[in-house]
């Protein structure tokens, strides 16, 4: 079972019920590869900017264009989705889309927000109003801590720290600030005593969610983040007896020829959606990293290399699937709510632009051609204010203008990685991380003798 199963109880909330757009893209102009990819780059992060919830700064759990929410929904703030759009901000700020200023002053913002809101042994909880910085449970059971969106909160802190630490006095500010919040995460309460970690705890249900965080999908950073903490870590056994099952994680299984490496914690012969290639390495860095179980940059691009190789299969024949057509499958919106695409789950014939996009530091002619695939042949029905929506059908003719943080956060900071690693760097750099990366027995190129 995988968190992302959890918004499958919201589909009959949403539904994207919005009508196609009739209109195609009237923007004629030729753009070189660089310049496609910048605008799009450009266009995303605005989702985090433009579109930041205003009074924490941090990202709202979704926008709809269309201006249909669920109730009380337009407020809410994901905590995952703002880690992935603080590293946006990172981003904004290397390639002068805003000026230092303005982005020290979001991040002092955003920073305040997560240091006053309610935390659980130090985590925070997957989603909270940004009005009035309240909890919002996730589910009945799941309205306290969650140690995996806190662990994507927790790559973003350490690449804020990283990037502000030898800045000017307010610069450092926000590197202590950031730094304090890592440093507060209780990683090693959430074992409950065991060898593994568990994704929620809930003052008011404790452990009752019993959801136990094992690989391979997007959970990877979890451990490392826990590994690497210098206040409340968690031995290396917990990280090979938990995640890595004892060694059951490998796998020498293929799919379309291709091998997947690890066992993916999906059903038998399967392998999940694209985001779990991605959470995990928006700070990770999978070129040259290996350990006990595989080499990671192997793990990642064949992930991907599977979903290009089932576009050109197309086996239930959808309209406009091809390696150099549509391709990527996620978790995104559907026709039909909320799901996790993958291609053995592909019940419409929805794409979603995230997927592939988010892999061009692992498959960049292919995500180049679909980035030029929809702009040359979809225009405005799947672009807008954010970039590219969330997700679109062909076949069904079916294209909501809605966004969600988690899919337009990775898009920002992995073009920036296949760019000039920009947050890798960052992310890769810190001593805390190394020493979290060598104590599971990884190797990379990054690692310090």
């Amino acid at each position: 079972m995988n968190k992302v199963l959890g918004y499958l109880l919201l589909g009959t909330i949403l539904i994207a019920a919005c009508e196609p757009s009739k209109n195609n893209s009237s923007n004629t102009k030729q753009l070189s590869d660089k310049e496609l990819l910048d605008t799009v780059q450009k266009q995303t992060f605005q989702y985090f900017w433009d579109g930041a919830e205003p009074n924490s700064g941090l990202a709202r759990e979704r926008i709809h264009v269309d201006g249909i929410y669920p109730e009380k929904d337009e407020n809410v703030i994901t905590i995952g989705g703002s880690g992935f759009g603080l590293m946006s901000i990172l981003v904004a700020m290397h390639n002068k889309y805003i000026t230092p200023e303005d982005g020290l002053q979001h991040l002092q913002k955003a920073l305040g927000f997560l240091g006053r809101a309610e935390r659980f042994q130090g985590a925070w909880s997957h989603w909270y109003f940004g009005d009035t910085g309240k909890v919002k449970a996730f589910s009945a059971n799941d309205d306290g801590g969650d140690i995996v969106e806190t662990a994507f909160m927790a790559e973003a802190l350490i690449c804020i720290r990283e990037y502000y630490k030898n800045g000017s006095e307010a610069e450092k500010q926000v590197a202590h600030t950031a730094d304090s919040l890592w440093r507060g995460i209780n990683w090693d309460f959430y074992r409950n005593g065991k060898d593994v970690l568990y994704w929620h705890w809930s003052k008011n249900n404790g452990w009752g969610m019993n959801h136990k965080i094992q690989g391979f999908d997007e959970c990877l950073i979890t451990y490392i983040m826990a590994a690497a903490s210098p206040t409340h870590p968690i031995p290396a056994k917990t990280y090979h007896k938990g995640w890595a099952r004892d060694g059951a994680i490998r796998t020498s299984a293929t799919k379309y020829g291709i091998p997947t490496v690890l066992k993916h914690n999906a059903k038998e012969g399967e392998v999940g959606p694209l985001f779990w290639s991605h959470y995990s390495f928006l700070g990770l860095n999978p070129k040259g990293l290996s350990d006990a179980y595989a080499n990671y940059e192997d793990v990642v691009t064949n992930h991907t290399k599977i979903n290009i190789a089932y576009a050109e299969e197309n086996p239930q024949k959808y309209k406009g699937y091809g390696a150099d057509k549509g391709w990527g499958w996620t978790a995104s919106y559907s026709t039909t709510g909320y799901m996790a695409h993958h291609p053995d789950n592909d019940p419409a014939g929805v794409i979603s632009p995230t997927a592939a996009i988010s892999s061009i530091a692992y498959t960049p002619t292919e995500s180049m051609s679909f980035i030029h695939y929809l702009r040359d042949n979809l225009g405005d029905k799947v672009w807008g204010k954010y970039g590219f929506y969330d997700a679109y059908s062909e076949t069904k003719e079916w294209y909501p203008q809605r966004y969600l943080a988690i899919d337009q956060g990775p898009i920002v900071v992995m073009i920036q990685n296949y760019k000039d690693s920009f947050i890798w760097d960052l992310f890769m750099n810190a001593t805390d991380v190394q020493q979290g990366l060598r104590k599971l027995g990884f190797t990379s190129t990054y690692l310090k003798k």
